[in-house]
């Protein structure tokens, strides 16, 4: 990052561009002020910090702290009159402070819905915010931040479905080494802790990835029939910045699927659930958690809906978009890089003679991230070794992808299917 006075711009020869960070400074993103520069860096601070350095003397070394790190990660920050506004990630859900620009203590905004920003805005003449909030059981609203409070602005449209009966509620499970990991339960608010509700957890864990609060509607009919759904929040996604990903990157990559079987143990512990009426449900680098907790623990499920996924990541590498994985998951060319990704590789870890629960694998076949050979591979390969009885599936799509371009009826066809073979192994489970 370097500054430089708009008058230097006119000649760009002797424009006096002056440093202010480098890769090591771990700088990620900023806001400025008429005089003021607000740096948000993860240097010395692994959930990041907010330091300001005046234009016309940016030296980092000489930095003033105004956000502290602590235990949320820090997202970004913008300039709002005479307040910086600082976005912060709290376990996966949204959360922001207020800071006057002329000094003080960080002060919590108090938040109208839990959950996630999806967009935020500033004016540069005005002193206001906007900012488009969503939780699991709220539609997308738009808020205006006037210097003191959020207000809803009336400007987006309300949903007409109803969540009033839905309840959701965040665990921290204290993973195998004491860590503990956030987990998001949603379920009608009248469920009865007796072991026997179905249930599907689910979770990503890789790139940094946050796992959002979502306004799903078409997940309602799921809690009225008395269904919970569990969002964990692994490590190797986001859920408290750059040192949650780290912790469950590269060769710590084990984390990200011990974490996904502590939550689903603390689950049934808890009465949400049993092993007969428990499934496990993940996309893409989400087939690496559920894939994981497959191969090591096949007893634990009732069924598994892996979707384009990741699961022979000993051969990602030689994919079209395998080469851009390697600083995430390893390559096959260094013995760090490999046994990295045995941890991931769920296809190798496939045994004959065991009773794997019943498994939905999917895939597009115009998939160009995750190929169709992938889930193929595994499908068959559990198909030869599993001694259940129970069904194993390649669901292809002729005309998909990776997701991200379907179309509403591919969607809503596809969670159909997902759901509808869930409830069938829940039953043969009984």
């Amino acid at each position: 990052m370097y500054v430089a006075p708009r008058t230097g711009l006119a000649d760009p020869a002797t424009c006096p561009w002056r440093k202010v960070a480098g890769v090591a400074d771990g700088v990620t993103t900023f806001a400025t002020s008429h005089d003021t520069l607000y740096l948000v860096s993860h240097r010395d601070a692994p959930r990041s910090r907010v330091l300001a350095v005046p234009l016309a003397a940016p030296d980092l070394s000489r930095a003033r702290v105004v956000v502290p790190a602590g235990e949320r990660a820090v997202e970004s920050v913008r300039v709002v009159g005479d307040r910086l506004l600082v976005r912060d990630l709290d376990g996966g859900v949204s959360r922001v402070r207020h800071v006057p620009l002329s000094g003080g203590e960080p002060a919590d905004l108090p938040m109208p819905v839990e959950g996630a920003i999806v967009e935020w805005t500033t004016h540069p003449e005005r002193p206001e915010a906007l900012l488009l909030m969503a939780s699991w059981t709220d539609a997308p609203r738009l808020y205006r931040y006037d210097g003191q409070s959020l207000q809803d602005t009336g400007l987006a449209p309300r949903s007409l479905v109803d969540f009033g009966d839905v309840h959701v509620r965040t665990l921290h499970v204290p993973a195998r080494d004491e860590t503990p990991i956030p987990l998001t339960v949603i379920h009608h608010k009248d469920l009865e802790l007796d072991g026997n509700n179905p249930a599907v957890l689910t979770g990503y864990g890789s790139h940094g990835f946050i796992d959002l609060p979502e306004f799903r509607p078409e997940m309602l009919a799921w809690y009225e029939r008395g269904g919970v759904y569990a969002v964990a929040h692994l490590r190797g996604g986001g859920a408290y910045g750059r040192e949650w990903h780290e912790a469950g990157r590269g060769e710590r990559k084990e984390a990200t699927i011990t974490d996904f079987i502590d939550c689903a143990e603390h689950l049934i512990a808890l009465g949400y659930t049993r092993p007969g009426r428990l499934a496990a449900e993940g996309a893409s680098s989400g087939g690496i958690p559920t894939g994981g907790a497959l191969v090591r623990r096949p007893d634990l499920w009732a069924a598994m809906a892996i979707q384009v996924p990741t699961v022979n990541a000993t051969r990602n590498e030689f994919t079209e978009s395998g080469p851009i994985n390697v600083p995430e998951f390893g390559s096959v060319t260094t013995e760090e890089g490999l046994r990295a990704l045995l941890i991931i590789d769920a296809y190798l870890r496939v045994h004959d003679g065991v009773p794997y629960p019943a498994v939905l694998l999917t895939t597009g076949l115009r998939d160009a991230r995750v190929p169709p050979w992938q889930p193929a591979k595994l499908a068959a390969r559990l198909q030869a070794g599993t001694t259940s009885g129970r069904p194993v599936l390649l669901r292809v799509e002729e005309h998909g992808g990776h997701g991200a371009g379907s179309t509403r009826e591919q969607e809503h066809a596809l969670l159909a299917d997902v759901l509808a073979f869930l409830l069938h192994a829940f039953e043969a489970s009984r």
